[in-house]
């Protein structure tokens, strides 16, 4: 078994492992990131779940999605007249994978561009900060390396009720590649993931129905924030049944039976066309470790890390969805680059009181930091602001004024504790609150900085104003 050395050998090819891989190279280091993900084709792909199965495509149909409802349904409001509107899927399709296929190869250019040796196939972490690899052709060897970063991702999570057959009942990757929207169509989950997929195809005219064993709607999410997208989201004609427990999914010809049990405890079923698992995903270790490669696990079966990411075993990292914290690319990607410097010498951290969060439906919802009901619940004095897009000139000009920003303030100090955001381009909004938290910002900062008018941001800047009683595109409580 021949030998390659390494200043630095990542395992997996994700936001995470990418990041970490490109960083080290750009520090001097000589870089190799082995990767066993194939595409459609059969061919070794890089960017992990992301760019490949998750936020990429599933981004690409919801946008195609929206704008087929958008079209269908609201252009006539400001005076666009666009007939008999008609989605063709197989082309929605084939432009989501000619995005995806773009931005997986510009991961290739960019490894390339930095001196990064891409090895597809296998990674194991050997003791000694070692890895073998087993590429998908040729022999095994092994990369002695100064230092290692696991970022190997996660999976969907599956559930013994629901068994997949990569039919009829299908895990979230499998959702992204209907050929047609099913008449009926069933969905575990009511979290991001089902929330998303559950629209796309509900735009497109399936029937869906969301059975969520939760009895609360998006409990992370602030609650004024979760009640208002509930509601919102059943205007749509997504029939979201909170607190119910799926016992079971039986395949009969070419439909699907469910049984479920409500918070009562009483039997119902549910017949659809497809049912789509998306309760969640787990981190991938299968095969990553050898016995005694001085990496542990923690109780929840996530590879175990101090605040840096750094294992148990000595000049090894673990970063991304495999480690504690939210299953989010942009953390992971994050950790990664804070490994790769850290290996460098340098001593960045990750902020993760500032991690955002984003639910791509329409309207779009999105959050970072503590939510009233956190705060509450410690005990602080606090106060809050909230603007709606009912009142933003921006949004009423765009005919897409549903929804508020929300942000919490230390009642003592006016620091921002929250922003919380329903509405159009929240996912662009709340980048701005995460700046402001950065940098321990006031609301009065926010309030004193001056924001284009007019633009959807300028919600923010009210909210933030509100927070003492002097927003002014509304009524104020206190003067």
């Amino acid at each position: 078994m021949s030998t390659d050395k390494y200043d630095l050998v990542v395992i997996g090819a994700g936001p995470a492992g990418y990041a970490a891989a490109i960083r080290g190279a750009q520090l001097g280091m000589s870089v190799a990131c082995i990767d066993k993900a194939l595409g459609t084709d059969g061919q070794p792909t890089l960017g992990g779940t992301c760019l490949n199965w998750g936020c990429i495509p599933s981004k690409a149909l919801l946008d195609a999605s929206h704008r087929f409802v958008e079209t269908r349904d609201s252009l006539a409001d400001v005076g666009v007249i666009a007939g008999n509107v008609e989605m063709d899927v197989p082309r929605m399709m084939a432009r989501k994978d000619a995005v995806v296929a773009q931005l997986t190869g510009g991961i290739g250019a960019l490894f390339q561009g930095n001196g990064v040796t891409h090895l597809a196939g296998l990674g194991r972490l050997l003791s000694g900060a070692r890895v073998e690899f087993e590429p998908h052709e040729g022999e095994t060897r092994t990369l002695d390396a100064g230092s290692v970063v696991l970022a190997p991702g996660s999976v969907p999570v599956e559930i013994a009720p629901a068994p997949l057959d990569g039919d009829r009942i299908v895990d979230s990757t499998g959702a992204l590649a209907f050929d047609a929207a099913p008449a009926r169509l069933g969905v575990i989950g009511a979290g991001a993931i089902g929330l998303e997929l559950g629209s796309v195809w509900g735009r497109l005219g399936s029937e869906v129905v969301i059975l969520e064993a939760l009895e609360d709607f998006l409990p992370t999410a602030d609650s004024r924030i979760a009640r208002d997208g509930l509601r919102e989201l059943g205007r749509q004609g997504l029939d979201i049944r909170l607190g119910t427990r799926v016992t079971g999914a039986e395949v009969q010809g070419e439909a699907v039976v469910v049984s479920y049990q409500d918070g009562s405890g009483d039997e119902h079923s549910l017949e659809v066309d497809r049912l789509i698992v998306a309760v969640g995903r787990r981190p991938y270790t299968e095969g990553l470790l050898a016995p005694d490669s001085g990496v542990n696990l923690d109780e929840r079966g996530f590879l175990f890390v101090n605040d840096l990411c750094v294992t148990d075993a000595p000049n090894v990292y673990a970063v991304g969805d495999v480690v504690r914290g939210p299953m989010l690319a942009h953390k992971g990607a994050e950790e990664g680059v804070m490994a790769a410097e850290r290996i460098a010498g340098h001593k960045p951290v990750v902020n993760y009181d500032t991690v955002p969060s984003v639910i791509y439906t329409h309207p779009e919802i999105a959050w970072v930091g503590k939510t009233e009901d956190d705060v509450k619940a410690a005990g602080d004095d606090y106060r809050v602001g909230t603007f709606p897009f009912a009142a933003s000139g921006r949004a009423l000009a765009a005919n897409d004024a549903k929804g508020l920003v929300k942000l919490v303030a230390d009642a003592e100090t006016d620091r921002i504790l929250g922003v919380h955001v329903f509405g159009p381009q929240a996912s662009e909004i709340i980048a701005q609150a995460v700046i402001a938290m950065e940098f321990d910002a006031s609301a009065e900062d926010i309030g004193l900085t001056m924001f284009a008018h007019p633009t959807l941001s300028e919600a923010l800047h009210e909210a933030a104003l509100g927070v003492g009683g002097h927003a002014i595109h509304m009524i104020n409580r206190k003067r």
